[in-house]
């Protein structure tokens, strides 16, 4: 037993990180969210009395956010750090200015909103070892935007990725960020539709900015660390282990 304990970090068995990563998952809908999960239905009903070109905007200004996102993340990794508990407040603070004007500025505020998500999602790449501007990485950082979401009860921890390194070129990038912004307009589309009200939209923007950086945060975490341990340890155990662990997510009644 001693001599387990003396073993580095990367021989030892995956199983408690596993676990604890698999908890971690199971609470990361916080209060917020389960809240928004819980108006869902009467969120999405007037979304979709929303005119199509809004909604057409949401999804146009969420596409060219993504596109830009990692370049004006990485630009952000020159200037000094605001660590883990001022950056929910600057994205609080983007949320309440967006809110305050209505849906007009709520638009307006989301590009802002998206690249301080991505830059929570590059460090926790870093965190784990890897690098942010890698090709392989950079997908998997927007894809932290579509795998789950907040106000859906799909899988947020898609691990399709674990165990595969592609070099990714213009084209499949361009397709990835095709395949994610419709389903990140959509949720973010809910979220502007809670801060539409002037005034008291700006709490809605700043709870929900908040709310969502903490969650999407967590998703990219967990992610990452799968992937680090699917690398030493290898992608089929460390997926069976954590699929085991995790909650089984209730189905909905139609």
């Amino acid at each position: 037993m001693t001599a387990k304990a003396n073993l580095p970090s990367t021989l030892r068995s995956p199983e408690a990180e596993i676990a604890a990563l698999a908890l971690r998952f199971d609470r990361a809908n916080g209060p917020i969210i389960a809240l928004m999960n819980r108006l869902g239905g009467s969120v999405e009903e007037r979304l979709a009395l929303l005119p199509r070109p809004v909604l057409r905007q949401i999804e146009m200004v969420t596409r060219r956010a993504l596109e830009q996102s990692h370049r004006l993340a990485a630009a952000g990794r020159a200037a000094p750090s605001l660590g883990r508990r001022a950056t929910p407040a600057l994205v609080a603070l983007t949320g309440a200015a967006g809110g305050a004007g209505g849906l007009a500025t709520s638009v307006g505020e989301l590009p802002v909103t998206i690249t301080v998500i991505m830059h929570a999602i590059r460090q926790a790449a870093e965190a784990e070892g890897f690098d942010p501007d890698d090709p392989a990485i950079r997908v998997e950082c927007l894809r932290i935007f579509g795998a789950g979401s907040p106000l859906s009860q799909d899988d947020g921890v898609n691990t399709s990725f674990i165990g595969a390194r592609l070099a990714m070129s213009g084209a499949a990038m361009s397709r990835i960020i095709a395949s994610v912004a419709p389903r990140l307009a959509a949720v973010l589309g809910q979220k502007l539709m809670a801060q539409a009200v002037p005034v008291l939209g700006a709490v809605a923007g700043a709870t929900l900015n908040a709310a969502y950086l903490s969650y999407y945060r967590e998703i990219a975490e967990i992610r990452f660390a799968l992937l680090r341990l699917a690398q030493t340890h290898g992608a089929e155990r460390v997926l069976a282990e954590f699929q085991a662990a995790v909650t089984p997510i209730p189905l909905r009644r139609a």
